[in-house]
């Protein structure tokens, strides 16, 4: 009867005494730590004496293999898409016909958080440049960017000084991405973080799974050469979770011949999609394929679009 009171829920609300509730809340958590290891031994012990006879391990059930069943999630071979990203905008780039070359530019004035966030995309994107902006309009500089064989140009917006959006635009034809930009944290801010070599680095795309996530990952991707130096360890990673994009650079680190382990590069950011807009950037006239719209869109936490 002791142990089954002292395994009740302890209402912490009711304990008036500050010092003596951190004390009870740290022995509570230290006594559930104990239990769950002892679970986990057990458990181990269990599926050891049964052998191939174990019962399988059990799935945690997350947001993600509990999202809203959506009807545009597609298989890597279905011939629908293999037929429509055959004849795509960007297919010249998927068959090795052309060779990607960035130009990054930003807002009018960029502040210095936006410049350094900017030299380290052409560090991370192979054969790409910086650009000043300077007042000129987009739907000017575009035509400039296609005469000198640009294909596709990226655009850091800010706002309070600080980089909050991203548009990349494919030439000559788009198609046009909008991305929300947040937690920027450049290299110097990455504790233990490596430093980055010339080589082109493999590209990684996790988790794009609907008619929207292939169209965004193959934005994305044709940013980059199609063929990877493997002998620069250096792998670029877009991984998608609950419709947040996640950016990362990491390079291999060969331990023994067993043991691999990755050292960041940096730099890290997130992005989240506000709109897919066909052919180039048009903020008033263009011909959008998606648009984020709140109130219609987020019914769910389990509904997602990529």
């Amino acid at each position: 009867m002791a142990d089954e009171r002292e395994r009740k829920p302890v209402d912490f609300s009711r304990m008036k005494n500050k010092i003596q509730r951190s004390e009870v809340y740290w022995k509570e958590k230290i006594r559930k730590a104990k239990e769950k290891r002892e679970r986990r031994k057990k458990r181990k012990r269990e599926d050891d004496a049964l052998g191939d006879e174990a019962p399988p391990k059990q799935v945690p059930r997350t947001i993600e293999n509990t999202r809203v069943k959506d009807e545009t999630i597609v298989n890597v071979d279905d011939e629908e898409i293999l037929n429509d990203e055959a004849t795509d905008e960007l297919s010249l780039y998927f068959k090795r016909e052309v060779t990607p070359k960035v130009v990054i530019t930003s807002s009018d004035r960029p502040k210095n958080a936006t410049v350094l966030l900017m030299e380290e995309l052409c560090k991370c994107i192979p054969n790409s440049e910086v650009r000043q902006r300077k007042g000129r309009d987009l739907k000017k500089i575009i035509p400039q960017a296609v005469s000198r064989g640009y294909t596709a140009m990226v655009v850091i917006n800010e706002d309070n000084s600080k980089p909050n959006g991203l548009v990349v635009t494919h030439l000559p034809d788009g198609p046009t991405a909008y991305f929300k930009l947040t937690s920027v944290k450049l290299p110097r801010n990455i504790w233990g973080h490596g430093r980055m070599t010339s080589h082109r680095p493999e590209l990684i795309l996790n988790h794009f799974n609907t008619r929207l996530g292939h169209s965004v990952a193959r934005l994305l991707a044709a940013l980059y050469p199609y063929d990877p130096q493997f002998q620069g360890r250096q792998c670029v990673t877009f991984h998608n979770q609950r419709d947040f994009i996640f950016f990362r650079r990491h390079r291999y680190i060969f331990r023994n011949s067993k043991k691999v382990g990755l050292q960041e590069l940096g730099p890290r950011f997130t992005l989240k999609l506000r709109s897919l807009q066909k052919g180039t950037f048009d903020s008033k006239f263009g011909e959008y394929e998606w648009i984020h719209k709140r109130k219609q869109m987020d019914t769910s936490r389990r509904k997602f679009h990529l």
